[in-house]
């Protein structure tokens, strides 16, 4: 055989060997990078996900938390990993969407770096407050803070996060300059808030509505455009009188770019088959999470959300003057 059709068969039998492992996909255990702590609400909502999905894929769904720059470590490393299927990222709107413009070089880009695969749910922020705040809703809590500015303090999990850019968006809108003390990661924010020691915070309701049924914080308004199931006594920003002042987080599965589309296929049929599962609307839905309609939940239309995102948040974030290096 000439040297010219030996490589033009090994070609054939490379590509057969890559279609047979397409289809078998996956015959190992497979990894879900949670760019975030354990324990906070992101992890939680994928830690849920990856039970069902091991059991749907029948190979074990092994959550990894690997943290650090608001959520790009763990991202930069799926972005970098084999396009196999075998390892993927849970992200957010600050992951791929506010970083993009928030950091002045971002550790990859992320319209071309990864494979979408499918939106989850998207879940509001809630502005809290300390529970001895002299304001109980938003109007008198504007009116606070324009007054008293200076002396100030809000508190978020970390720069660059959704929490911090949520009272970025609040601040801008109120006119106030209120010192931004940022924190590594949501628990030690939540304890100085509850300890009285910063004024507010703008949570996402997963970890907020403990606290606020507890009466450990004050819920002064939830951040987007609808009411929360989970804190349906909330008034809205826009019910405050602040249309347009909103704040939330989603959450999105990513493989890398050049992954094979039967993969992502089977990755997001996974996916759906979960989020359809009903003991996981239930929990889900249960910490806060609204999970998006059928019709968002294809790897094309998360493509074109992520651009959309990054587009909206590009303007808040650059007349807010926050950057981060």
């Amino acid at each position: 055989m000439s040297s010219k059709r030996l490589m033009l068969a090994l070609g054939i039998l490379m590509g057969l060997a890559g279609s047979a492992g397409a289809a078998d996909y996956p015959t190992r255990p497979i990894t879900m990078v949670i760019p975030f702590a354990a324990g906070g609400p992101t992890d939680v909502l994928g830690r849920v996900m990856a039970e069902r999905m091991s059991a749907i894929l029948g190979q074990q769904v092994v959550v990894e938390n690997a943290t650090g720059a608001g959520g790009m470590t763990g991202s930069a490393r799926v972005s970098n990993a084999a396009p196999d299927g075998y390892q993927f990222v849970l992200g957010t709107v600050g992951t791929h969407a506010q970083n993009q413009t928030l950091y002045k070089k971002p550790a990859y880009n992320s319209v071309t770096d990864f494979t979408p695969v499918a939106l989850i749910a998207e879940v509001p922020l809630v502005v809290i407050a300390r529970k001895d705040f002299p304001a109980d809703n938003l109007k008198d809590f504007v009116a606070y803070s324009k007054a008293n500015a200076a002396k100030m303090t809000f508190g978020s999990a970390g720069a660059g996060s959704a929490t911090h850019l949520g009272c970025v968006v609040l601040d801008t809108a109120m006119g106030t300059k209120i010192t931004h003390v940022p924190y590594r990661g949501t628990g030690p924010a939540m304890q100085d808030l509850q300890g009285g020691r910063i004024d507010f915070l703008c949570e996402i309701v997963t970890t907020a509505k403990p606290q606020v049924d507890g009466g450990s914080v004050k819920a002064i308004a939830i951040m987007t455009k609808e009411r929360s199931a989970v804190l349906p006594n909330v008034p809205t920003t826009a019910e405050g009188g602040m249309p347009g002042v909103e704040g939330y987080t989603w959450n999105a599965f990513f493989l890398p770019k050049g992954t094979p589309a039967d993969i992502v296929k089977k990755l997001n049929d996974a996916t759906v088959q979960a989020m359809n599962t009903p003991a996981v609307k239930d929990r889900l839905q249960g910490l806060g999470a609204q999970i998006v309609a059928p019709e968002r939940r294809t790897p094309e239309y998360l493509a074109q959300f992520v651009k959309d995102e990054i587009k909206k948040w590009e303007g808040p974030i650059k007349a807010s003057g926050v950057s981060v290096d």
